[in-house]
């Protein structure tokens, strides 16, 4: 029996533009954290393989879910997750809803509008965040300010690689409404340079995707744990200063991504800021005798 990780690209968490279940996320939770990641990576990796065929994708990420509600055992990577999220009282439905962005990414490759693509991430990006929520017990109120950093993640992420999408798979996930308003064509993604069309297009994005992040508060400021308030303001953080540079560079021709030393000062800063606020006099309403242990 084939199974999701005979499909693995070989990417893996420390390959991603964010962290993923860093240091400043406590122990106990990386174990679960990142049987989800797993389980999200597998997922992807057999929606964007480049030679299985869509009936054939579609059959694994049917597996997958089988062996995640205990239909079947046969995928590994499935049980694990499945064991995880049991031993900790968990609902397997976010996992579930990840399953169907990777579904849609087998079968559409277009998006009409922004709100189209709001829409694929409320599955892709938005269940991601709320997963990480559950397991450190934060209350829900704070998912609508997750849904908003999450979607702005995968969107940065649209953004960074929507010349390889399009060449590797022809996917893009730039609305079409905004590329026929500047005039720009899709083919015009397999370019090894954007034209000042394509050009002025990923830019409004990148501004609108900018505009977006400012509709919530900051999530790290509803987050009870000190230490997952502090990976998610650091998270914010790396996606503002992307987005900035998304603002005005070319994707095409360019790796858009932050140098080490802009990517651990941000981290650092963002973090010291968080416990500047709740542990130093004056903070006290955050305190708390649990959210900082290890």
């Amino acid at each position: 029996m084939v199974q999701s990780v005979d499909y693995r690209s070989g990417k893996g968490h420390r390959d991603e533009n964010f962290p993923v279940a860093s240091r400043l996320v406590s122990a106990r939770h990386r174990p679960v954290i990142m049987a989800f990641y797993d389980f999200a990576r597998a997922a992807d990796d057999i929606a964007d393989h480049p030679l299985l065929p869509p009936g054939e994708k579609l059959r694994g990420l049917d597996r997958m879910e089988a062996s995640l509600t205990g239909a079947r055992s046969d995928d590994v990577v499935s049980v694990r997750l499945r064991e995880q999220i049991a031993a900790r009282k968990l609902s397997p439905v976010h996992a579930l809803d990840l399953l169907k962005a990777f579904r849609q990414d087998v079968t559409k490759l277009r998006y009409d509008d922004w709100d189209d693509l709001i829409g694929y991430c409320t599955y892709s990006a938005m269940p991601v965040g709320r997963f990480v929520l559950d397991v450190h017990g934060e209350d829900r109120a704070t998912w609508a300010a997750s849904d908003v950093l999450c979607t702005v993640l995968q969107i940065v992420n649209h953004l960074q690689d929507c010349g390889k999408d399009y060449q590797n798979l022809d996917r893009v996930y730039l609305p079409q409404d905004r590329l026929r308003a500047h005039g720009a064509a899709t083919p015009e993604l397999g370019k090894d340079r954007a034209s000042p069309a394509l050009l002025a297009c990923l830019h409004e994005l990148a501004r609108r995707t900018s505009s977006y992040f400012d509709t919530q508060p900051a999530l790290s400021d509803g987050i009870r744990d000190t230490r997952l308030a502090c990976e998610v303001a650091a998270i914010a953080a790396l996606a503002r200063k992307l987005l900035t540079v998304l603002e005005h560079a070319d994707p095409l021709a360019d790796k858009v991504h932050l140098g080490r030393a802009t990517l651990v000062a941000t981290m650092a800063g963002s973090t010291i800021r968080i416990l500047a606020r709740r542990l130093l006099p004056g903070g006290a309403a955050y305190r708390s005798t649990q959210d900082i242990r290890p």
